[in-house]
């Protein structure tokens, strides 16, 4: 089994990946979150920051463009490839409102015949590979077996099928009779995506589909740095590893964002998921998120942890 990291934007940047790869190796591949090319067809200092090839080295990374322009996507592709890309991402699987009201994302999958031609254009100008993440449709499961037979048209180099709709945004349970259909008619090589925040869960995914060579992890092991470990049957999370990780990340923010409050902001976010591998969390992730300065917050993440690990994170709430 192949494990790759998803994309989470404002989370899983260049920094992140770097310190994730360094005190949690094992990824086959980390996923970039999303570049959205405008029309003045220029990288912003952040984007650079996340592709440029010298802050991805050591690790396989494949860069994200969410566009419904297909020119755009082609400009995005051609100059992802020129810095020695070899697969670009398509994201037809963001559930966000202030995307999807403009027809990007999982938006796209609301229109067969403008998703066609948008295939159409983009999969004969550009050279590399394409491989896309989708969600099933926009409201409908049924929605979904147009749309395997649509990419089942194109040389998509990995189907990545988060297998719930737009709207359940992340709080319906995966639909796993979805991906049971794309498991067993989809031609091309498929990944699946979704709910996976134990090794046992990854192992059962490997065990309902052997025919499925990758799984893409995304919360889970946000709030786990160490679960692909686990999945391949090494260890658990460790305290002085989460503390060098956490401690190389919130350095790489000081340095990159040049603000202690911008820097506090990002560790916030991540947080929000790591807490879980902590028991008696409540109290000092309240000060965590309540934190305005570095010296509430290093008081607060010091108090984090020394409370006690737990060998998989709490998704009880």
């Amino acid at each position: 089994m192949r494990y790759y990291f998803a994309p989470l934007e404002g989370v899983t940047g260049s920094e992140y990946r770097r310190a994730h790869h360094r005190h949690f190796p094992g990824i086959d591949t980390y996923y970039m979150p999303f570049l959205t090319p405008t029309r003045d067809r220029v990288f912003t200092p952040r984007e650079l920051r996340n592709v440029l090839p010298e802050h991805n080295r050591g690790f396989r990374a494949v860069p994200q463009i969410l566009t419904k322009n297909a020119g755009d996507f082609c400009w995005c592709a051609g100059e992802l490839a020129a810095m020695g890309y070899d697969e670009i991402n398509l994201n037809l699987g963001c559930p966000s409102g202030t995307v999807t009201a403009k027809g990007k994302g999982a938006g796209m999958l609301a229109d067969l015949d403008l998703l066609r031609r948008f295939l159409d254009e983009i999969f004969q100008a550009v050279s590399g590979k394409i491989s896309i993440k989708t969600r099933l449709g926009v409201a409908d499961p049924e929605e979904f077996g147009p749309l395997l037979e649509l990419f089942a048209q194109y040389p998509v180099s990995l189907l990545i099928v988060h297998p719930r709709v737009r709207q359940d945004f992340y709080r319906h349970p995966v639909r796993m009779d979805a991906f049971q259909k794309a498991a067993a008619c989809y031609p091309g090589p498929l990944c699946y995506n979704g709910g996976l925040v134990t090794a046992g869960d990854c192992h059962r995914i490997a065990q309902a589909f052997p025919q499925v060579e990758s799984v893409m992890l995304g919360q889970g092991l946000l709030a786990n740095p160490a679960l692909v470990q686990q999945a391949k049957g090494g260890p658990g999370p460790d305290r002085d590893t989460l503390r060098a990780f956490h401690d190389q990340l919130y350095e790489g923010y000081l340095a990159a964002f040049g603000s202690p409050r911008n820097t506090v902001f990002h560790m916030k976010e991540l947080w929000f998921y790591m807490s879980r591998l902590f028991e008696g969390r409540e109290k000092p992730l309240k000060a965590i998120r309540k934190a305005d300065d570095r010296s509430k917050y290093e008081t607060a993440v010091g108090e984090m942890f020394r409370l006690p690990l737990s060998a998989d994170a709490d998704w009880s709430r």
